[in-house]
């Protein structure tokens, strides 16, 4: 593997800037899948707000409510489906899954994180979809973050990483239930994005719709 690749674990990748090239691309397509489908704070069940803004793209998108977590194909703020990902964003994906191993990955769900000053993600796991044997890539736009990297378990303790503008992670296979999160960013400023991080999360669900 090339030097861009930092092996982070068994099946976990860091790709460093691969997806500078595109990035302003990848920016447009954002402002355009939120005019269609605007970003929003969604709430657990437990009535908590999540802190980073969400929206997705794609067949179906991950949301979270009262009734818990789910995927589901229609968008509950337009009530209309769900934008479609963009070409550049499933290349994107897959180009990079196959190069670290995951020669089969087709996503059909991308969920975009909006990160503003001192908003992170706590450690968590990407546990609701159906098909465990398909890998998480994971994309940073804009200002830089901390990557929280754990383990199977939530009190394993995790190891840390500054992911930039551009930066892809993969992770899947042997470590697909890895805990992750990411630290509260710090105020800063990147040209494209302002005080502002976008995440591209892209997954296959394991979920055909018809």
């Amino acid at each position: 593997m090339s030097d861009t690749v930092i092996k982070l674990a068994e099946q976990s990748y860091l790709l460093k800037g691969v997806a500078q090239p595109i990035a302003e691309n990848l920016l447009t397509e954002i402002t355009h899948i939120t005019s269609l489908s605007p970003f929003r704070q969604m709430s657990t069940k437990s009535g908590y707000y999540v802190g980073a803004k969400m929206t997705n793209c794609g067949d179906l998108g991950w949301v979270s409510d009262h009734k818990g977590y789910r995927y589901t194909a229609i968008d509950p703020l337009t009530n209309m489906p769900w934008p479609s990902m963009p070409g550049l964003f499933e290349t994107l994906a897959e180009k990079y899954a196959s190069l670290v191993g995951f020669h089969h990955f087709h996503p059909n769900a991308c969920l975009i994180n909006q990160y503003a000053p001192g908003i992170g993600m706590g450690l968590h796991q990407d546990k609701d979809e159906n098909d465990y044997t398909q890998p998480i890539v994971s994309v940073s736009l804009g200002v830089s973050a901390i990557f929280q990297f754990g383990g199977n378990k939530r009190n394993e303790k995790p190891s840390y990483h500054l992911l930039n503008h551009g930066d892809i992670v993969i992770w899947g296979g042997l470590d697909r239930l890895r805990f992750h999160g990411i630290q509260p960013i710090k105020l800063a400023h990147h040209n494209l994005t302002g005080q502002l991080r976008y995440n591209l999360t892209f997954r296959d669900t394991g979920t055909i719709i018809d």
